[in-house]
């Protein structure tokens, strides 16, 4: 059960009760005939062998309102390509597949190099870069939804709580963010929302002041969910990042673009878990070092195409207000786990931090070093100016990959 507190500078649309799903799913059916919906779902095709995508494909079989499913398949040979096909088969809905590694997607890739307007990175946010292209060619949906392929919590709820705010017909959201809490066999997880995003944005706040960008970061109850919706308006005009600054990439072009009335957040899980990604404490370019340097960067970036100006000195600040923040908030969430039953390890979070801490000084270093570095892939929009028949490109490419 949820509480129905609204703060921060975006609405929250709570889980207050029992509400049947099939109550919010018929409604959706009745939106589905004026606002199509379509669901991206970016995976590799390692995940066809585990054990979330199988039950997220039985759960999805089950949901009539979708127009259509797009599906983004990366790191996968022909052979592999031919498995998910007959994989993703059992779907009832239109559903398309990206061979993204595929010779004819790739021939797309480098005909837009050539207008500098390809993706430099390989990664989530060019899969779902194409797959909100590929939305786009097919010039149906009204609405799209996203979300990871290694939830072994799923539930097609997920789907129905991310449409409806974005749907509705008396509703105004552009924009709708997924959140919910992560925890699993007695333990909190959500290491880089927890002990990285949250004290960061407020160190932030600490050094450079009120900042209505970092009250829109921090209205949000995970900043990290990889599960949105949004308008197609939205889809092609922002620009996605390439890097694993993505959620938070997205989020900075959402509060660019539109006021916060138009955007929101949904409870879509009362249980919530996913593949964990290593911390990498030995390898800057993997796993949570990785994923916590281009978050840091992305922020950073921000703040400085709104004017904030940093310096060494600054970022020795905002170093020293984080590592505080953070500590703190271990406290809390220690305390926050024992009266619920649950385990913390303080010893592993502290080191989480001090690597977080260690990685906000390299984002810092590498953002003075190249502070016009563009992680960010071109929107939609600026590509068709560039390339007028892309859409057509894409299309048959897909439908020649299809067979």
């Amino acid at each position: 059960m949820s509480d129905f507190f609204q703060n921060g500078r975006i609405a929250t649309l709570h889980n207050l009760g029992d509400r049947p799903l099939e109550a919010m799913e018929a409604e959706l059916n009745e939106w589905a005939e004026k606002k199509p919906m379509c669901l991206v779902l970016p995976c590799l095709y390692s995940e066809l062998q585990g054990p979330a995508l199988e039950n997220i494909i039985q759960e999805l079989s089950k949901v009539t309102y979708l127009d259509e499913i797009i599906i983004g398949l990366d790191r996968a040979t022909e052979e592999e390509f031919e498995h998910a096909k007959t994989f993703f088969s059992r779907l009832p809905q239109r559903h398309h597949i990206l061979w993204n590694d595929g010779p004819r997607l790739k021939a797309i890739d480098k005909v837009l190099d050539e207008y500098g307007l390809a993706p430099n990175e390989l990664g989530k946010g060019r899969n779902v870069w194409y797959c909100l292209g590929y939305a786009l060619a097919q010039g149906r949906a009204k609405a799209v939804a996203l979300h990871d392929c290694d939830i072994l919590t799923y539930k097609r709820d997920i789907v129905a709580k991310l449409f409806y705010p974005v749907v509705h017909p008396t509703f105004n959201y552009a924009f709708c963010k997924g959140y919910y809490y992560r925890a699993a066999n007695g333990k909190l997880n959500g290491r880089v929302s927890r002990l990285l995003v949250s004290p960061l944005v407020r160190a932030l706040e600490k050094v450079f002041g009120r900042d209505d960008y970092l009250e829109f970061i921090d209205s949000f109850r995970y900043p990290l969910a990889g599960e949105f919706s949004m308008i197609m308006d939205v889809v092609s005009s922002i620009r996605i990042p390439s890097d694993w600054g993505l959620e938070i990439g997205v989020l900075s072009e959402v509060n660019r673009r539109y006021s916060d009335e138009r955007v929101c957040q949904v409870d879509i899980a009362d249980a919530y878990d996913h593949k964990h990604q290593d911390l990498s404490k030995d390898n800057p370019e993997g796993g949570l070092s990785k994923m916590s340097t281009d978050i840091s960067k992305s922020l950073f970036r921000k703040l400085a195409i709104k004017g904030t100006v940093f310096t060494p000195e600054a970022f020795r600040t905002i170093k020293a207000s984080y590592y505080r923040l953070a500590l703190d908030l271990i406290d809390r969430y220690h305390n926050d786990a024992v009266i619920n039953g649950m385990t913390l390890d303080r010893n592993q979070e502290e080191n989480t931090v001090e690597l977080f801490t260690k990685c906000i000084m390299r984002a810092g270093e590498q953002f003075l070093n190249d502070p016009t570095e563009r992680p960010f892939m071109a929107n939609w929009s600026r590509v068709l100016s560039a390339v007028p028949d892309v859409y057509d490109q894409l299309l048959e490419a897909v439908a020649q990959d299809r067979g």
